[in-house]
Order: structure tokens, then C-alpha cells, then sequence
């Protein structure tokens, strides 16, 4: 059997400024990754023209997502860092893929059909076929954990789909270029982090999006301790008081999320926050979770600004993950071209 070297690939998109889901949600955890695994961390905006983008508006949110990365912890010297679009490959093997995948595997994406919404016939083929490009993603670098929320489970279990497929179609090719066995890994989720499924503090049945049309909906990464300060106060809330075990969270969405909140920002357990806030109103509960929002937050903020002040520098560290990057993906792609028939480029 072949053996695969542990790589975690990830990355998130460059549609909008990121917030409190994404950092809880996710990058949280690909801070603590970096300690105990490869780590490649990409701002994937090849995806973020599936739908229409002002092109000014794109390049400056690729800087910025960039620069939210860094500040959260991911560090250019431990971990590969790069925009996606600098590395061809992915596209490459993006094409690939979409002669491996079947259409009746794409058809069953479900967030396909969540996003071109009723008028499908008018969606981009980039948006229907987003799947196997985050296959070619995570592929490309023989990715073998990837860090995903729910909404992302699908197309892993897709991309496992074609990496075995492509195993299987081409597993005599494989062998002859004396690749082994088996030439892609098969990824496993790592769904995980203090709070995986962070939710609208607008509407607690709804996940925290950066497309919400309420910027009131969510707390951004870039939001000042005022901004983040009314934004909570003005969190959809019930008239109860805080209950002092979780069972009493049930059928309370905003309540239940508002504590997850706190908890994940604490690193403590809901119990905990439950113990030291049941019975409490809401109004005194929200004051607490400003403070430890602000005071988690803020550093990140600033950081933030700081970075983007010289977007030079940010440019410089994208071009050298691409670097980093494209040394892996020339000698995958190179072997996926000998194993289809191309031949040596």
C-alpha cells in the first residue's frame, strides 16, 4: 500500500473580509496545525470568479484575506502561503479531473444548487464545476487532511471519489511509470475547532456568511471594539435568562449560539460559560462576551492594518508561497501528464 506523507491543504475565499465564523470555524485550528503537520494555506481565487467580482475589488481582497491569514497565526515560514491563480497547475489538473468526474456526481452537489438558486441555466460552468477544482486543490499537493465545515463535507467526499477513480482508470499507467500502487491519497476530513458552526447573530438557524446582506449579521475581522461592541448588543436574543446547564439551550438558536461564542473565544466548555452565567439577562452576558471579543479580536485587527499598509510586502510573501507551491505542483502534475499519455512536457 502506498504511503502518503500527512499534508493539510485549506484555504477559504477572497469574496468579501473574513469574520468571527471563519477565524472559530476554522483558522483557529490551522494555527494549532502548523505544530503537527505540513500545512499549505491558500487564498483560492480561481473559486472566487465562479461568480462576478469587480476585478479592483478582488485583487484588494485577495491582499486582505491574505493578510487575516497571517495575522491569525499562519506563519509564512512554517507554512506554504500563496493565492492560487500563481500556480497553474491547479487549473491544469482541474481539467483533468473534469474528464474523471462523472456529471451525475456533480449533480448531486448540493451547494451547486444552494447557490445558482432557481435560474440554473444562467450559472457559470465554473460555479457547477467548483468541485472538481477543489479536488485538483487539495490533489495537487497529495493532500491527505483537509480542514473543512459542513458545508464542505460533500465535495471532500467527491474529491476522494475521483482520486480513487483516477486510481482505478489509470492504476496500470500508475504502475508502469513506477509511481506505486496508487498515485492520489484519499483525504479525511478534520472537521474541527472550538466552534465549527458559528451562526448569524441575526438569525440563530442561519450560518454566520460573509454574503449575509446584514453586515449586523456578523462580526468581521476588521471590525473596530465599537463596531464589534453594537454589533453584539444588537445580536438577536429570546426574553429568558441564561440557563444554567446546556439541555436548557434547546429550541434557544440565538441563546445556544451566543454561548458557543463565548465559549470558543474562553477556550472553555459551554458548560463552564453556563455555570458562571445561568440565570444571568442577556444584557449582562452580552457586556461579558464584548469584552473577550474585543480582547481576542483587537490584536488581530491591528495586525491586520498593519499588514495591509504595504501590500508590497503581502505580494512578496504570496509570491514566494506560489514558489514554494509550484515546486510540489510541477512534479505532480508532470507525473499526472506521464500517467494520462501526454507524455514529458
Amino acid at each position: 500500500m502506498t504511503q502518503f506523507k500527512d499534508r493539510v491543504f485549506s484555504g477559504m475565499q477572497p469574496t468579501h473580509t473574513l469574520h468571527l465564523g471563519n477565524y472559530l470555524g476554522a483558522m483557529v485550528n490551522w494555527v494549532r496545525m502548523q505544530d503537527t503537520h505540513d500545512c499549505i494555506y491558500c487564498v483560492v481565487d480561481l473559486h472566487a470568479i465562479t461568480m462576478p467580482q469587480d476585478p479592483k475589488a478582488l485583487a484588494a481582497n485577495i491582499r486582505e484575506v491574505a493578510a487575516a491569514y497571517i495575522a491569525c497565526g499562519i506563519d509564512p515560514a512554517r507554512s506554504i502561503l500563496f493565492n492560487q491563480s500563481r500556480v497553474h497547475e491547479h487549473a491544469e489538473l482541474a481539467w483533468v479531473f473534469n474528464c474523471v468526474a462523472r456529471m451525475g456526481w456533480l449533480n448531486r452537489m448540493t451547494q451547486f444548487k444552494e447557490k445558482a438558486g432557481k435560474d440554473r441555466e444562467n450559472a457559470a460552468v465554473g460555479l457547477f464545476a467548483y468541485p472538481t477544482l477543489m479536488a485538483a486543490d487539495i490533489l495537487l499537493y497529495k493532500g491527505t487532511h483537509v480542514p473543512v465545515g459542513e458545508d464542505q463535507k460533500q465535495h471532500l467526499e467527491l474529491t476522494r471519489d475521483i482520486a480513487q477513480k483516477f486510481n482505478n482508470d489509470f492504476a496500470a499507467s500508475i504502475a508502469e511509470h513506477g509511481f506505486g500502487e496508487t498515485f492520489f491519497p484519499l483525504p479525511e476530513p478534520m472537521i474541527q475547532g472550538p466552534a465549527t458552526r458559528v451562526m448569524s447573530l441575526r438569525d440563530g438557524t442561519k450560518k454566520m456568511s460573509k454574503s449575509d446582506p446584514s453586515d449586523y449579521a456578523r462580526i468581521n475581522l476588521t471590525d473596530d471594539a465599537d463596531a464589534i461592541a453594537q454589533k453584539v448588543r444588537k445580536a438577536k436574543t429570546d426574553p429568558e435568562p441564561l440557563p444554567s446547564e446546556a439541555a436548557g439551550l434547546a429550541g434557544r438558536p440565538e441563546a445556544d449560539n451566543l454561548v458557543g461564542i463565548y465559549a470558543a473565544l474562553r477556550d472553555v466548555p459551554r458548560e463552564a460559560v453556563l455555570a458562571e452565567f445561568g440565570g444571568a439577562n442577556f444584557s449582562t452576558f452580552k457586556s461579558a462576551l464584548v469584552d473577550v471579543a474585543v480582547d481576542r479580536l483587537a490584536p488581530i485587527t491591528g495586525e491586520m492594518r498593519r499588514l495591509s499598509a504595504d501590500p508590497g510586502h503581502i505580494d512578496a510573501i504570496l509570491a514566494e508561497g506560489a514558489r514554494k507551491a509550484s515546486e510540489i505542483a510541477a512534479g505532480t502534475m508532470d507525473a499526472v501528464r506521464r500517467i494520462v499519455g501526454f507524455g514529458p512536457r
